[in-house]
């Protein structure tokens, strides 16, 4: 028994490693390895400024558009929603929003968009950018639902009122080690501009941005917020 379960374990790595390529499976062993000593994340910045006319129309029956408090305190009642009122409170104190795409009452796909410094993980640590673009966040899509590209059709009704309202794009992040999310947001049309790089170790961080990141003003800052956190940066 123990040798068959090896022998799955290695054909579930050896097929793994297939589909994700030698270089992208060589990125994942050197990033856990280091995460066993210390928090490193590599941050890569994605950026969005057109609006795709083929996901603009939202299938029939479904309805589409930002969601006020109210509502969005009633599906925070339902734990399937990923949200809670405790995110509720400090994303609406702070005017960020959330466009939903609705079935009848249930709450098919979302996504959060901000013009302010956004919370990250680590929770201590915020990310800013260039106040010319929304960063959209926390996008979510029942898994009833998937498959029927109700994330793109939000991200592109969202980014369409943002760039009628004069943002010039979205900007958000995508973290190195999740390829699958990477090809899915290069497939809507996102390019990357740049990689942040996060390493914290004793209590201490190392930022370090790539070039790219200046232009959009994309980096990581202390959220003075959060109390007893000693984190600071080298």
């Amino acid at each position: 028994m123990e040798s068959l379960q090896r022998h799955d374990h290695v054909a579930r790595t050896w097929r793994r490693l297939q589909q994700l390529g030698p270089a992208h499976s060589l990125h994942l062993l050197l990033v856990k390895t280091i995460n066993r000593l210390a928090l490193f994340k590599i941050l890569r910045g994605i950026l969005l400024l057109e609006v795709d006319p083929a996901f603009l129309d939202c299938p029939a029956g479904y309805t589409p558009g930002f969601l006020d408090e109210k509502r969005l305190r009633h599906f925070a009642c339902d734990p399937r929603s990923g949200l809670d009122d405790a995110f509720l409170d400090e994303a609406l104190a702070k005017g960020d929003r959330c466009y939903a795409i609705l079935d009848g009452e249930t709450l098919a796909a979302y996504g959060w968009y901000s013009r302010l410094p956004t919370r990250i993980d680590p929770p201590d640590l915020l990310l800013g950018f260039d106040p010319e673009y929304v960063y959209m966040y926390k996008g979510l899509t029942d898994p009833r639902y998937r498959g029927r590209r109700l994330h793109a059709i939000g991200m592109n009704r969202a980014l369409q009122c943002y760039r009628e309202e004069g943002a010039k794009g979205i900007v958000s992040y995508v973290e190195s080690t999740n390829g699958d999310s990477l090809k899915s947001c290069f497939r809507l049309g996102y390019r990357a501009f740049g990689s942040i790089y996060l390493l914290r170790l004793f209590g201490y961080d190392l930022r370090l941005c790539g070039p790219g990141c200046r232009r959009y003003r994309f980096a990581l800052h202390d959220d003075e917020s959060m109390e007893g956190m000693s984190a600071r940066k080298a």
